[in-house]
């Protein structure tokens, strides 16, 4: 195990290669803020959330000096909005989501998860009213991140929901036509949602966690793309076999790493350590891509054959060195391929190398899903949701988390540019097989059952 001192030396001699805590997200209990009066809930709250967090961002700031390592976002996560405030209309909630935004701003928070409804088996009055509410709330607030579980391993996939977000999805981004559809990128659809994610947007603070938790997210795709190249110019023989442990020896000093920085964090703000989320979750900047370690690799870019063998071996390589150096490794960990995040990634898209079927075909052995997809604007709802559920499959099948982050993009077709500023990078809007063409498979509703392995355990 690695001492305090080590991981110190291990911080000097990765400060230059995008290492970071990308995240401390606070996750905050508001179960017993329910209250049939809708203003006493929101002043529960925002009253709870502001108590609880109001030292979290200088917290951070301070570790991250102590140690000589950015926290770059600071966050916050509460119990699912649909099961706290379940009595309520749509408008109400999105007054809901407005306090939520307010309170998040008031503590200098990034962004706040929880906005959410769990309906993998059925959809109780208060997740309809959530996932209604949906597109004004998330266009309304800057801060307020939804998602919405429609599919489990163990109760299969629930498609009245799946074709509900497909139409709610188009909502999002028509009511948010003047920035190319952003709120969806504010919207995440899962199948087997984790209960202490904390990156955004699928972030929420499950049933069975504590009142107040702290869970950190690392990632340093940069990292493991140096340590690879350095041992390749070190060694040109290696095989694939030895690559991989190069990439578990790396993940387990960033785990180390992120766990230091999280108990550090919790300990001052006297609040429970929950996990690490060890995620390769790149950026739009420069060496700070997922992408590039598949050149590394010797693929010419993402997208080409041998793409999917080789996510495999970084996915399994994370898990297992997180694993082995943390026994609270959690979330989602492994690698994201979020394609407007990552500058390689959006390139290789744009250059026709990544398709939508080639980047479905690889989420089978990724961290997460689709995510932040252009799609043409005009793509319907229904095929929206047709993604939605062959994501949801490859989840509920594969006994993983799965995700979609789709932006449908107003007034834009296959080939040009959509662009969302920040984190949130910019990118090539792919082409959708059928996009306009109609559906009825999608039509057809129900409950599609779960596998039969799942009916054993």
């Amino acid at each position: 195990m690695l001492t305090e001192r080590e991981i110190i030396s291990t911080l000097e001699m990765l400060e230059n290669e995008h290492l970071d805590v990308r995240t401390v997200t606070l996750g905050i209990s508001l179960i017993d803020c329910v209250s049939h009066n809708p203003e006493t809930l929101k002043n529960n709250i925002y009253k709870r959330i502001t108590q609880t967090a109001k030292k979290l961002v200088q917290t951070c700031d301070e570790i991250g000096e102590k140690f000589g390592i950015p926290v770059v976002n600071k966050r916050i996560a509460i119990s699912p909005v649909a099961i706290i405030a379940a009595a309520f209309s749509p408008s109400e909630l999105v007054q809901v989501a407005h306090t939520m935004n307010r309170a998040a701003a008031d503590v200098g928070v990034d962004f706040i998860g929880g906005f959410t409804a769990l309906v993998e088996k059925g959809m109780a009055r208060g997740d309809r009213s959530l996932i209604e509410s949906i597109p004004h709330a998330l266009v309304e607030t800057d801060r307020v991140c939804a998602s919405v579980n429609v599919a489990s391993t163990r109760a299969g996939i629930n498609m009245d929901a799946v074709y509900l977000m497909g139409k709610i999805i188009k909502e999002a981004a028509s009511l948010s036509a003047d920035r190319d559809g952003i709120a969806c990128a504010k919207l995440c659809v899962f199948a087997n949602i984790p209960q202490d994610i904390p990156f955004m947007a699928g972030a929420y603070l499950g049933i069975g966690e504590p009142d107040a938790v702290i869970n950190v997210g690392v990632s340093g795709p940069g990292v493991v793309k140096k340590a690879i190249d350095r041992a390749l110019e070190a060694d040109s023989g290696l095989d694939l076999g030895q690559i991989s442990e190069i990439i578990k020896t790396t993940a387990y000093k960033v785990t180390k790493v992120g766990e230091l920085i999280g108990r550090e964090v919790a300990e001052s703000l006297n609040i429970q350590f929950g996990v690490v989320d060890l995620s390769l979750a790149p950026t739009p900047n420069v060496g700070d891509s997922v992408g590039e370690i598949f050149q590394s690799l010797g693929l010419k870019n993402i997208g080409v054959p041998g793409t999917t063998a080789a996510l495999a071996l970084i996915n399994d390589a994370v898990k297992k060195g997180g694993a082995f150096a943390s026994s609270k490794v959690g979330g989602l960990s492994g690698a994201f391929i979020p394609v407007s995040e990552d500058l390689n990634i959006s390139e290789s898209a744009a250059a026709g190398y990544l398709s939508l079927e080639k980047l479905e075909a690889i989420t089978s052995v990724c961290s997460v899903g689709l995510d932040m997809v252009a799609i043409p604007g005009d793509t319907s709802a229904e095929t929206i949701a047709a993604i939605i559920a062959d994501e949801m499959a490859i989840g509920v099948i594969n006994r993983k988390t799965t995700a979609t982050r789709l932006i449908p993009v107003p007034g834009k077709k296959a080939g040009d540019n959509a662009y969302f500023g920040g984190l949130l990078g910019q990118s090539i809007i792919m082409p959708v097989n059928n996009g306009l063409g109609d559906n009825r498979f999608i039509r057809l509703g129900g409950l599609i059952p779960a596998p039969i392995q799942s009916l054993t355990n």
